[in-house]
C-alpha cells in the first residue's frame, strides 16, 4: 500500500500531462487541418467537436498544480528562504524546521477541510443523496461546467484531495526529519536521463544558495562540520 502511495503523485502528474499534452495536440491538428481543402476529410473534421478541448485541459492543469505541490513537498523541490535559520544551532534549526512542517501540514489541512466543505455543498451532497437515492429535498444541484457541462464539484475536489496529500506529506516529512534528521533533498541542477560523472568528494547537498532549508545530517557549504551544539 505504502509502495502504491509513495509514488501515487508520479501517476496522477503524468497521466494528466500525457492526457492534455494528447488533447491539445489532436486539437491544433484539427483547427488547421480542418481549413485544408481536403474533399471528404475536410468535411469529417468540421463535424468533429473540439470546443471543449480548452476546458479539459485547463481543469486537467488545475489538477496536476493541486497534485504537484503535494509531490514538491515529499522531494523538497519546494523554494523556502531560511537565511537565518541556517545560522541557527543543529537544535535550534531542528525546532523551527518541525515547526514549519507543521505550520504547512496546519494550513493544508485546513484547507481542505474548508475545500470539502466547499465541494459537498456545491453539489457534492446532491450526487451523493441522488447516488444512494435518497430524498433530495431542497439540496441544490449545484453548476455545471460551461463546455463540458460537468458538476463543478468533480473540479473543485482536486483542492480538498490535493490539500489532503499535501498535509499527510508534510506529516510524512516532519516524521521522518524526528527520526533521522534529513530532509527531502533536490538538486535543482540535475537533468533526468544525464549521467554527470561528479567528483569523489563533491558534496551535492552543501549548495550555498539559502534556496532550501538544510536539514541536521548535510552540513552547509562553509558550515563546521557536525553543525553547531
Amino acid at each position: 500500500m505504502m509502495k502504491i502511495l509513495d509514488h501515487l503523485e508520479e501517476w496522477i502528474i503524468t497521466l494528466l500531462m500525457g492526457g492534455a499534452t494528447a488533447i491539445i495536440f489532436l486539437s491544433v491538428m484539427h483547427r488547421y487541418l480542418a481549413g485544408v481543402s481536403i474533399p471528404g476529410l475536410q468535411d469529417w473534421l468540421l463535424s468533429l467537436n473540439f470546443s471543449w478541448a480548452q476546458e479539459l485541459c485547463i481543469i486537467m492543469f488545475v489538477w496536476m498544480a493541486k497534485f504537484g505541490a503535494a509531490y514538491g513537498v515529499r522531494t523538497g523541490i519546494h523554494v523556502g528562504v531560511d537565511v537565518l535559520i541556517n545560522r541557527l544551532s543543529d537544535r535550534s534549526r531542528a525546532k523551527f524546521i518541525i515547526f514549519g512542517l507543521l505550520a504547512g501540514a496546519l494550513f493544508t489541512g485546513v484547507v481542505a477541510t474548508l475545500g470539502a466543505h466547499f465541494v459537498w455543498e456545491n453539489g457534492a451532497h446532491y450526487a451523493f443523496l441522488q447516488m444512494t437515492g435518497a430524498e433530495i429535498g431542497e439540496v441544490p444541484e449545484g453548476p455545471t461546467t460551461p463546455d463540458l457541462e460537468w458538476p463543478t464539484w468533480m473540479v473543485y475536489s482536486a483542492i480538498p484531495l490535493g490539500s489532503s496529500l499535501m498535509c499527510f506529506r508534510f506529516l510524512q516529512v516532519a516524521l521522518n526529519f524526528v527520526r533521522t534528521g534529513e530532509l527531502p533533498h533536490h538538486d535543482h541542477g540535475h537533468v533526468d536521463g544525464l549521467d554527470e560523472v561528479l567528483p569523489v568528494d563533491a558534496d551535492v547537498y552543501g549548495m550555498d544558495d539559502n534556496l532550501h532549508m538544510h536539514d541536521l545530517k548535510h552540513t552547509p557549504l562553509g558550515g563546521k562540520k557536525g553543525g553547531r551544539k
